[in-house]
Formats: structure tokens, C-alpha cells, sequence
């Protein structure tokens, strides 16, 4: 029977249990528009930013974060531009991290933050069709992917936690957040990482049991740090796990309970480094591409080179969930070019607060 068949014969059961009304093609769930390309359009609109250059990545590569800049005049605006953006990020992966390092500096933005959201704003123009395709892959497998970056903040030194998780291939939930402790070292921010992206797969395997669709086999974590990985297969406690000790009982008993099973991913197969890092154009590409993402306004024309960049990462993300290892260079080390001026006038035309709507 053909999906479309299955479709109306379970609306006629429901409209004979239920009093129910069919209301079309789905448009919206639970809030969130289905294909949101007009809620980015008026955000563009809203901002002025329709007609501005597009820049390639959200963030600079290897950007410095700073308070050192001048106060930002209208804090009222930021919030709002902020604030639509974070809900942007229900479905625009690729914006998390940009997203999370502005939504910082909400109670006190600077010259630098405004700037920061500026360059989000001209990376969306560029790329308005952003989104993420969802496969029929005949499965419900869970693979989950996370990273930690170490101290990255120059502020208080906190480290930044991003995971991903993948269910039948297809990319359901992604973080990026700061921890709420300073790290004393990469092997202790990276099993923080390690605990929360755990408790995240608990949680899906919960709810896909509820739905009846219940599996057996341990859920793959893939981690780039083998100290991490060490630290959660040895049985053996040393003085530099003891501050982490509630984390590594918590990982133990999942792993011999065979909920997951850790299994090692080289930095350049980290899908997760998406949410930790700033990256270059080529990262960005090749990235978004294994997460599924794909921008429905880019024609697929031959010779369209970012176009071949989203396809390759899209047919390598096997129907598991898990990717290959393309031999690629290191792409980490890539340095991105220039992508003009991001020094924006916040009085200047179009940047006027009174276009926006709370």
C-alpha cells in the first residue's frame, strides 16, 4: 500500500473515532512552520538585511569573543534579533553555536555582540532555504555524536558542551551550550559532554519506547577523545576522576546496562564539532551536509560546487546514522577567506529598530 493510501485510511479511522476536522497539508506543529523560509525572509526583512552581502559561515573562523567594545545603544533591539534567531535554531542547526555565543551578552550587549548578529543576519541571506530533509530509512537506530571544547571562554573559562543525536539516519536533537563548571582539564570537559549527551539518549530510547518501537542493541556514542573513552571502560577510580565521580558511575552503569557503547570518531568525522567551534567555509559545508541539512533553494545544477559539497555529505550519512570516512584533509585547520567588512553602523539605513514587531 502506498504511503499517500495509509495516510487516508488512517484520517477516515480517525474521523470515525473522533470528532476531528482535516485541516490540509501540515503547515505548522506544535508552533514551528514545517518549511520555514518566510519566518527567515521577514527576519531579514524585519532587520534590513535583504539587500546585504551574504557572508559564508555564522561566526569568523577562530573568532575571539570579547566585552572590550563599546556598549551597544539599544539592548532592546538586540534582544529581539536574539531572541527570533534562538528560535530559528529549532530547525537551523548550523546557526547553534553563533546563536549561543550572542545569547550571552543579552543583559549586556557591545559594538562587538551587534556585529557578531550581523554576520549571522548576511550568513542567513545567503542561505534562507536552510533545512533539514528527513529520510524513510527503515529503521529507528539511535547514534549519538558530541565534543567539548576546553575552556574556551575567555571570560571564566567554561567549556562549551554540542551533541547531536540521530534516529533512523535522521537528525532529531542538537545542543550547544556552556557547563556550569570550570573544567580542569579537555578529558573532564569532554565526559561532562559525555554525561549530558548520555542522559539525551536515555530520554529518546524512553520515548521510543512509549511508542513501542523498543530496541535492544547499545546505542553508539561517537567521542574524538580516547582519555574520555578510557575513563568510562576503566572500572578503576584515580585521584584525577574523583571531582567527576557522579559522571563516571552514571556513564559505567549505562554502558554495562548495554544502553550505549562508545566507540571512537576522529576530530575530522566529529559531527558534533559544528556545536563547540567556529568553523571555515569548507567545515560548515561538509558538516551541515552529514547532518542532513540541505537548502531547497540551491539549484541542483552541474558544476554548482557547494551544491556537490551538501550531496556528498548527504550519501555518506549511511542508513545506520554513522558516516564514512571520506580520507579528507583536515579540514580543522582550513583558514577561511575573508568575508568583508563586518564593522556595521548600528543607526545606519535599514538597521532602524523601528521596523521591528516584538
Amino acid at each position: 500500500m502506498m504511503p499517500s493510501l495509509h495516510i487516508a485510511a488512517t484520517k477516515v479511522y480517525l474521523q470515525k473515532t473522533f470528532d476531528i476536522k482535516d485541516l490540509g497539508e501540515l503547515r505548522y506543529f506544535l508552533g514551528i512552520e514545517v518549511f520555514r523560509c518566510k519566518y527567515t525572509l521577514d527576519l531579514l526583512r524585519d532587520t534590513g538585511k535583504l539587500g546585504a552581502k551574504p557572508a559564508r559561515t555564522p561566526l569568523e573562523a577562530n573568532y575571539k569573543d570579547t566585552s572590550d567594545s563599546s556598549p551597544f545603544p539599544d539592548i532592546e533591539r538586540f534582544r529581539r534579533v536574539v531572541g527570533k534567531l534562538i528560535y530559528l535554531t529549532l530547525t537551523r542547526p548550523d546557526l547553534s553555536f553563533a546563536v549561543h555565543q550572542v545569547s550571552q551578552w543579552m543583559h549586556a550587549p557591545t559594538l562587538h555582540h551587534w556585529h557578531m548578529v550581523d554576520r549571522i543576519l548576511r550568513y542567513l541571506k545567503g542561505l534562507p532555504g536552510m533545512g533539514i530533509w528527513m529520510h524513510n530509512n527503515q529503521h529507528t537506530e539511535i547514534v549519538g555524536y558530541y565534543d567539548a571544547d576546553w575552556a574556551r571562554d575567555k571570560a571564566d573559562r567554561k567549556s562549551t558542551t554540542g551533541y547531536c543525536t540521530f534516529v533512523g539516519g535522521n537528525l532529531v536533537t542538537w545542543r550547544s551550550k556552556k557547563q556550569t563548571v570550570v573544567a580542569r582539564s579537555s578529558a573532564e570537559a569532554e565526559y561532562r559532554a559525555m554525561a549530558n549527551t548520555t542522559s539525551e539518549i536515555i530520554w529518546l530510547k524512553t520515548l521510543l519506547g512509549e511508542l513501542r518501537l523498543d530496541s535492544t542493541s547499545p546505542v553508539t556514542l561517537h567521542c574524538d577523545n580516547q582519555a574520555a573513552i578510557h575513563i568510562a571502560t576503566n572500572p578503576v577510580f584515580h585521584e584525577r576522576t574523583k571531582h567527576i565521580e557522579v559522571d563516571c558511575h552514571f556513564i559505567r552503569e549505562k554502558i554495562l546496562q548495554g544502553i550505549i557503547s562508545l566507540s571512537y570518531t576522529k576530530s575530522t568525522d566529529q559531527l558534533a564539532y559544528i556545536f563547540t567551534k567556529a568553523t571555515s567555509t569548507d567545515v560548515l559545508h561538509y558538516l551541515v551536509g552529514k547532518l542532513g541539512m540541505h537548502d531547497f533553494y540551491m539549484p541542483s545544477l552541474r558544476g554548482n560546487i557547494g551544491g556537490d559539497i551538501y550531496e556528498r555529505g548527504n550519501s555518506d550519512l549511511n542508513k545506520s546514522g554513522q558516516h564514512e570516512d571520506l580520507g579528507h584533509k583536515d579540514l580543522g585547520l582550513t583558514k577561511d577567506k575573508d568575508d568583508g567588512p563586518d564593522d556595521v553602523d548600528p543607526n545606519a539605513q535599514g538597521a532602524s529598530s523601528s521596523s521591528f514587531q516584538p
